[in-house]
């Protein structure tokens, strides 16, 4: 068994891939397995990325039977993972050289932790550096780990364990799926954050920090919010004009929660069951 699976969500993304190979295979860490799931791709990514791997038999490639979402995609990607430690790396991106090396190292130097996390490099569509997002160690559970801001930030590790006592990730998330499977995470166990940047986030045209993502982004978070606001029974609409937002910003917030509240999709949601608390925000 390997020390470490990394984790590969694949959705017509196959042209990006060269990268995210080589930084692979250049760790300074090689017990490693890569598992990839493709995620019913409509171009030709599969022959792609399977051109690129070759025969290194540390590279496992599934296929789902259709586009299920990225919810469904990593979630399937955890079941079939063989190491107890794992960590998604998007198939755009990359690691740099020590990463896994710098991670198995904080979890074994802290075993009580469930989520291991670092600092990520923004870089260009070419994967070429440009600055640095800085996380934030959580401590408890308070507007931090919501996650607004990427306190919590790639790359993150996880124990496959301390994840199993959870809920796993939401096959119903469409975006910000991570920001619910964190959440859960530091409900359950405390997490670690390494001030190291180890992972190169490409930032491009179909990515899904572009402006035209950017808000479906924020209502899939909220989804998330709401979920963990049933959990842990308090009240979303206080997080959402007390925690979150300024209260300068009051009014502007206001309206922020009244059109997530007014959506086609929240009403959706409201009337199949999926928020128990909608009546009372």
């Amino acid at each position: 068994m390997s020390k470490i699976s990394v984790l590969i969500a694949n959705y017509n993304n196959g042209h990006f891939f060269e990268k995210c190979y080589q930084s692979l295979v250049a760790q300074t860490e090689t017990d490693w397995e890569a598992v990839i799931l493709d995620d019913g791709s409509t171009d030709d990514s599969l022959e792609v990325i399977k051109k690129i791997i070759g025969n290194d038999s540390r590279f496992k490639i599934n296929q789902s039977d259709k586009n299920r979402g990225i919810g469904y995609t990593k979630r399937r990607l955890i079941e079939l993972a063989e190491a107890e430690i794992c960590g998604f790396l998007d198939p755009d991106d990359g690691l740099t050289t020590h990463a896994l090396e710098v991670v198995l190292k904080a979890h074994s130097e802290y075993p009580e932790v469930g989520l291991v996390y670092s600092n990520f490099i923004r870089c260009d569509q070419y994967l070429n550096p440009q600055s640095v997002h800085k996380a934030k160690q959580i401590t408890e559970l308070d507007q931090s780990y919501y996650n607004f801001n990427a306190e919590i930030s790639h790359f993150v590790t996880f124990k496959k364990k301390i994840y199993e006592k959870t809920s796993g990730i939401d096959p119903f998330l469409k975006i910000a799926e991570d920001k619910d499977w964190y959440m859960k995470m530091c409900e359950i166990a405390p997490v670690k954050y390494i001030d190291e940047d180890l992972y190169l986030y490409r930032i491009h045209d179909t990515g899904i920090s572009t402006t035209k993502n950017a808000e479906k982004a924020l209502f899939w978070h909220w989804v998330a919010l709401i979920k963990m606001a049933e959990r842990r029974n308090i009240s979303v609409e206080d997080l959402f004009l007390q925690s979150y937002v300024p209260k300068n910003k009051y009014e502007h917030a206001l309206n922020q929660l009244n059109h997530v509240k007014n959506s086609r999709w929240a009403k959706l949601g409201n009337k199949i069951g999926l928020f128990k608390i909608f009546k009372k925000l």
